[in-house]
C-alpha cells in the first residue's frame, strides 16, 4: 500500500503528442502538473477531446508521455504497472461471457498464481463488498448494466490495488442506476481507503463523488483549475444541499472560463 508520506500519483510537466512529426500530429496534453494524495478521490472533468482519458492512460502506463514524468507510489508508472499497484475500470464492464461472476472476479488472481481456494475466498469477499452475494454463479448476460459494472469493480479491487482508475464507468447507465452506482463506489472507497482517479463528463457526478475536482481545458489539455470539494456528507441528502449546488456552479464556471 502507499505510504502516507508519498503521494499516490505525481504528474510532473507531462505533455503528450500523438503522431509526432506527421501531418496528423495532435498535441493532446500540455504541461500537466498534478499531485494526488493517498486516499484521495479525484475526478477529471473537461470538454470532449481534452485528454482526460489520455491522462488516465498515462498514469496506467498504457501509453507513454512525450515529455515529463509520471510517478505512482513514488515509482515510475511502468514499474507500478509491473508491480500491480493499480487497477482500472472502463465504461464497458468487459466481463467474459463464458465465465460466471465469481470466475470473472477471480481472473486477475488466477493470472497472478493464487491458489484455487484463496481465489474462491477472495471472490466471495468481493461479492459481499459489492453486495452481489447471490449472483456468484450467474453469467454476465444475466446481469443488468449496473450489476455488471459492480462485478467489474469487484474484479478490479480483488488484489487490493492501492490505486483505482475509472474511465467514465457509469456513462452508459440510466440516471437512477448511475446515482446508485455512485453511492456504491463511495461506500467501497470509504471501506477500502483506496485512492481513486475518476474520469467523467458529468459536473454533478464530479462534485458528488470527489474530494478534489480537476478541471481541464480544451485540447491541448491543460489543468485549468483544481477545486477542493469538501461536502459535509456524501449521501443522497448531499445532492440537495446548498454546498453541493454551489460547487456544481463553481465547476461549471471554471469549465466555461477554461474555454476562453
Amino acid at each position: 500500500m502507499t505510504s502516507q508520506n508519498v503521494p499516490a500519483v505525481e504528474i510532473r510537466g507531462v505533455s503528450k503528442v500523438f503522431n509526432p512529426g506527421g501531418s496528423n500530429e495532435v498535441l493532446a496534453l500540455e504541461d500537466i502538473n498534478l499531485e494526488i494524495a493517498a486516499g484521495d478521490f479525484v475526478t477529471l472533468i473537461g470538454p470532449s477531446g481534452c485528454g482526460k482519458s489520455t491522462l488516465l492512460r498515462l498514469v496506467a502506463a498504457l501509453v507513454g508521455s512525450s515529455s515529463g514524468e509520471v510517478l505512482v507510489n513514488g515509482k515510475s508508472a511502468d514499474q507500478a504497472r509491473l508491480d500491480r499497484d493499480y487497477s482500472m475500470v472502463f465504461q464497458k464492464a468487459g466481463l467474459f461471457d463464458w465465465r460466471n461472476v465469481a470466475r470473472n472476479i477471480e481472473l486477475p488472481l488466477e493470472l497472478m498464481g493464487w491458489r484455487k481456494s484463496a481465489r474462491h475466498r477472495r471472490s466471495t469477499e468481493m461479492l459481499e463488498l459489492v453486495q452481489l452475494q447471490d449472483f456468484a454463479r450467474h453469467f454476465p448476460q444475466q446481469l443488468s448494466g449496473g450489476m455488471a459494472q459492480r462485478v467489474a469493480i469487484a474484479r478490479a479491487m480483488s488484489f487490493n490495488p492501492a490505486l483505482l482508475l475509472m474511465d467514465e464507468p457509469f456513462g452508459a447507465l440510466d440516471e437512477m442506476t448511475r446515482e446508485h452506482m455512485q453511492n456504491e463506489v463511495l461506500r467501497i472507497w470509504s471501506e477500502t481507503n483506496t485512492t481513486v482517479i475518476f474520469v467523467t463528463h458529468s459536473i454533478s457526478e464530479a462534485v458528488f463523488l470527489s474530494t478534489k475536482v480537476v478541471v481541464m481545458s480544451p485540447r491541448p489539455g491543460r489543468i485549468a483549475a483544481v477545486l477542493e470539494n469538501h461536502l459535509e456528507s456524501r449521501d443522497d441528502t448531499a445532492r440537495d444541499s446548498p454546498e453541493f449546488f454551489a460547487n456544481v456552479s463553481e465547476v461549471r464556471k471554471l469549465l466555461r472560463a477554461g474555454e476562453n
